[in-house]
């Protein structure tokens, strides 16, 4: 039996980040906090992690920027995607009651996701770095009165209470997460495939690139535009496609694709995640390493 993966990820320890890893590799995987997203990208390249678990969108939030532009600069490829349920909790010292509470603390979009939760109490919101942070420094140096929302594994790391589960507003509320590695990862299905590229400034150049995946049956699952960071009002596409660059039909398209875009980036092809059950429950497709 190999041994578990090293998998790096942005954040204290008990991030949803975190959260993603066991969820995908199971509780034995030892996982590295990076401070930034960009020593996610250091760690894997270095060989000091095997893998890197990178949020790309949220379905509240939407697509995390950052990340698709560390995507296009970076040479690692897409090994695997891992869907989240990202569960809002309210954490706070053992023996706090919901009474007692004044303040919560966490990352601003935790804080925004929470928020019909929050003015439902009447609470104050103090944004922190970090979900797991706010636990990590709550449970360093107590404050009568203060809460932190954060995971359920940051409760459990630090020693807090869950004084209230599941606070987030929207209950389908999933993060996406690619999982970043060295290499090319190996032939799967079902699979998903996703690239970036660019097109000439001419009219039509987009629908005939995307007509190449249309006249083959191809699904098209994602498709985002983002500014071409070197040349002002161009853009770059980011577009997620059903199936493998192996198959016959995709290996056209791309082919094809090449023929008419300005360029094109490979981020890899991988096991797809299956969709969320009607209970909400998202999983993962596991990687054969």
């Amino acid at each position: 039996m190999s041994a578990p993966p090293i998998v790096a990820f942005q954040g204290e320890h008990g991030a949803f980040s975190e959260e993603a890893i066991r969820q995908q590799f199971g509780p034995a995987a030892t996982t590295l906090p990076c401070h930034a997203f960009e020593d996610i990208f250091a760690a894997v390249e270095e060989g000091r992690a095997d893998f890197g678990a990178v949020p790309v969108e949220n379905s509240v939030a939407g697509s995390i920027n950052k990340a698709y532009d560390l995507l296009l600069d970076h040479d690692l490829k897409v090994w695997g995607e891992v869907l989240l349920r990202v569960r809002h909790n309210l954490l706070a010292m053992p023996g706090a009651t919901l009474p007692q509470i004044a303040v919560v603390r966490s990352h601003p979009q935790a804080l925004a996701q929470c928020e019909r939760f929050l003015n439902r109490h009447g609470w104050q919101a103090a944004p922190w770095y970090d979900t797991a942070g706010s636990a990590k420094e709550l449970a360093a140096s107590p404050v009568e009165g203060v809460a932190v929302i954060a995971s359920a594994l940051a409760a459990e790391i630090y020693g807090l209470h869950v004084l209230a589960a599941g606070i987030e507003d929207l209950a389908f509320n999933y993060t996406r997460f690619f999982l970043v590695g060295r290499g090319e990862p190996p032939y799967s299905q079902p699979a998903k495939t996703s690239l970036i590229f660019a097109t000439p400034h001419a009219p039509g150049a987009l629908v005939a690139c995307l007509d190449e995946f249309a006249s083959r049956g191809i699904n098209l699952t994602k498709l985002e535009s983002r500014p071409r960071r070197n040349r002002p009002w161009h853009y770059v596409f980011y577009l997620d496609f059903a199936g493998h660059w192996q198959d016959e039909a995709c290996g056209e398209a791309l082919v094809a694709l090449l023929a008419r875009a300005a360029f094109v980036k490979l981020l890899g092809s991988y096991p797809a995640a299956p969709l969320p059950d009607q209970n909400g429950t998202a999983q993962s497709a596991l990687l054969q390493i």
